[in-house]
């Protein structure tokens, strides 16, 4: 059981992985100095992709579509480091990029095919519910098995379809909408990333279908500058959710990605974007665009007990969110069992470091963490031979 919601002195009971109503067993009595959060959920990223330095257009210059990056990409000095790295090591570098920013869920950009074996090793849930397009036009990868049998494949699951959607400018990229209704595909299982190229007819025809949108802001301002008409989406209802894309483009992490969406936002419209939209985009609007809105997003007794425990440095707690730092972070739990903590919280698995754990850590902190990524961060450092830096991990190395 966590206590001390600060604000309202609030538990939250803890049982088969779900939330219950308080009862007896471990208490861990928060102080009221921590808010307790679901925790959160990243709608896009490619995890085989997280690697730094970002890859982009020339300084002065920007991309008109997604193409032209993919060949600057594999002409990279990141692409030859990164090809150092075994395919394994890449997605458990990803799935520390999620769990220290306080992601617990998680979609990767990618076929089943491709990563099947690889999801359920990481520390934090990747979803292996979904059908998939690269991209629904002719710059499509042929990912999957298809854009249409994999959308028909979702809606008969009741899983996402996710796909880029208009990640440009050209004729092509900016008849995504127009090519999803030719094939029938445009409903409330549409996961559509980017859609920089929407016109406000694209906008209106996406909300009337109950579409969701993955907006990302880092990325798209990085690669194209220009992102989505993200105000009128939400003016025009759209269930708008967050992803971070890969590191080769995108943010460090999702508390990087909500914090810089928030000041885009201001920079392009005079205007504030609530930190409660911000949190909802990254929780309860993307557990429904997963399609698993019955199971996490929200504090409700039923669902997951997918906790964040982030320290309260602000009075409200959808502004404490949206300041976070990897380093405000006390506890993450993944269906009730702690995946990183601070060493206090160990009592919640036995009093001591189960096997299969190490130790961190964090602004002075020492941690708790599922997995060795001290090991695995050796383990890069060791390969690219120097001391590489990667923005989202959050510890140095002990000796180094």
């Amino acid at each position: 059981m966590l206590a001390g919601e600060k604000g309202s002195g609030k538990a939250l009971g803890v049982g088969e992985g779900k939330i219950t109503n308080p009862g007896s067993g471990c208490i861990i009595d928060l102080q009221k100095s921590s808010y307790i959060y679901p925790g959160l959920i990243n709608t896009h990223d490619h995890l085989q992709g997280n690697y730094r330095p970002a890859v982009g257009p020339k300084p002065g210059e920007f991309y008109l579509t997604w193409l032209p990056w993919d060949n600057d990409l594999k002409a990279s000095e990141t692409f030859r480091e990164r090809s150092m790295l075994s395919k394994a090591e890449l997605y458990q570098l990803s799935g520390y990029k999620c769990l220290f920013s306080g992601v617990t869920t998680v979609n990767d950009h990618f076929p089943q095919k491709l990563n099947a074996d690889l999801l359920p090793t990481l520390p934090i849930r990747a979803i292996l519910e979904y059908g998939l397009a690269h991209e629904a036009s002719s710059y499509d990868l042929k990912w999957g098995d298809g854009v249409e049998v994999e959308y028909k494949k979702a809606v008969k699951n009741n899983w996402p379809f996710i796909t880029h959607l208009s990640e440009g400018f050209d004729e092509e990229a900016m008849n995504g909408i127009r090519h999803l209704e030719s094939l029938n595909i445009l409903d409330n299982h549409c996961l559509l990333v980017h859609c920089i190229g929407f016109s406000d007819e694209d906008i209106e025809k996406a909300a009337r279908a109950g579409a969701s949108v993955s907006w990302c802001g880092f990325s798209n301002m990085f690669m194209f500058n220009v992102t989505c008409k993200i105000r009128k989406m939400l003016k025009a209802g759209i269930n708008v959710t967050i992803g971070t894309d890969s590191s080769a483009t995108g943010s460090a992490n999702l508390l990087e990605e909500i914090r810089y969406d928030r000041e885009l936002y201001r920079s392009l419209y005079g205007e504030d974007l609530p930190a409660k939209t911000l949190f909802q985009m990254a929780t309860v609007n993307a557990a429904k665009a997963f399609w698993i809105q019955d199971r996490t997003g929200v504090l409700e007794e039923g669902k997951l007990a997918d906790l964040l425990v982030i320290k309260a440095r602000h009075d409200d707690p959808f502004e404490n969110l949206v300041h976070a730092a990897m380093e405000d972070i006390e506890l993450l739990t993944l269906a009730g069992t702690p995946v990183y903590g601070e060493l206090r919280f160990l009592d919640i698995l036995g009093g001591k470091f189960p096997p299969g754990y190490t130790g961190i850590t964090v602004g002075n902190r020492p941690m708790f963490v599922k997995g060795d990524p001290a090991g695995l961060y050796k383990t890069v450092r060791k390969k690219v031979g120097f001391k590489k830096v990667l923005d989202f991990l959050p510890f140095e190395l002990d000796g180094e």
